[in-house]
């Protein structure tokens, strides 16, 4: 059976298991929030209602992706570029490239700064890897100027960092969200993972600081993170309405679902 993603691809092994998808997530809901195209994300009214559900079915479909046969990853793919264009049509304008590139940038960037951060650094081969899955998804989805290569890639993510970012009232909103929907404790926890995974200029626009007090946690999570103990933790510092999705995360998906736009 021929795979979208290899079956021995670090890819894999980045977005099979809970915690990394966890830290992607965090960084993705980060930078959402600063993006300028930030209001695309409202015209529907599902992301402000739920954010969290909403951040994670987006996870779970990339997933899908990324463990999907190749031809069952297509029809994923093109599920996600014609639910971007029915809602470009009801709002009578065009998503700019510029932002559907921001996206998938912020997957390439996010999975290997999560996976870097709780597990090992990764060869150049293995950052090209990733740029290389998340640039066919693009191209599939006929997003154009993707670039040819891992090292065109750090240019133009950087490019579109210097380029596409700014705090606005959406910022604001959607940060009230969180922690309306997440409780003081858990909301100051993503905060400090946030601190933890974002590039300098996300952090600045956030405010979220130069360190996190999570910092020294990291080392000890690593070595302890297989055990019961600390799998506990991490359920319980998430909503409970969450926690089937988490520990779900640690599996291979079986079925693609559409995603709601």
């Amino acid at each position: 059976m021929e795979y979208f993603v290899a079956q021995d691809s670090v890819v894999r092994a980045i977005w099979g298991k809970a915690d990394t998808v966890l830290f992607i997530f965090a960084g993705a809901a980060a930078e959402f929030a600063v993006n300028k195209a930030v209001d695309w994300l409202y015209f529907t009214g599902r992301l402000p209602a739920d954010p969290l559900g909403r951040l994670f079915s987006t996870v779970e479909y990339a997933r899908q992706i990324v463990f999907a046969e190749r031809h069952g990853a297509e029809r994923a793919i093109d599920t996600i570029a014609a639910i971007h264009a029915a809602v470009e049509a009801k709002r009578g304008q065009r998503i700019p490239a510029w932002a559907y590139r921001d996206v998938l940038y912020m997957l390439i960037d996010y999975s290997i700064r999560a996976y870097e951060l709780l597990e090992r650094p990764l060869s150049e081969a293995e950052k090209a890897e990733v740029c290389a899955v998340f640039c066919r998804v693009g191209q599939r989805m006929g997003i154009p100027d993707l670039p040819a290569t891992y090292s065109a890639w750090l240019l133009d993510r950087e490019h579109h960092v210097a380029q596409d970012l700014a705090h606005s009232p959406f910022t604001t909103n959607l940060y009230a969200q969180y922690r309306k929907h997440l409780g003081p404790l858990r909301y100051q926890l993503l905060l400090q993972g946030q601190a933890l995974v974002v590039p300098a200029p996300v952090r600045a626009l956030l405010g979220l600081g130069r360190r996190s007090w999570l910092q020294p946690v990291v080392p000890i999570y690593r070595r302890t993170q297989h055990l019961a103990l600390s799998k506990w933790v991490k359920t319980s510092l998430l909503p409970a309405a969450y926690r089937a999705q988490i520990n779900a995360l640690d599996q291979e998906p079986a079925v693609a679902r559409p995603l709601a736009a």
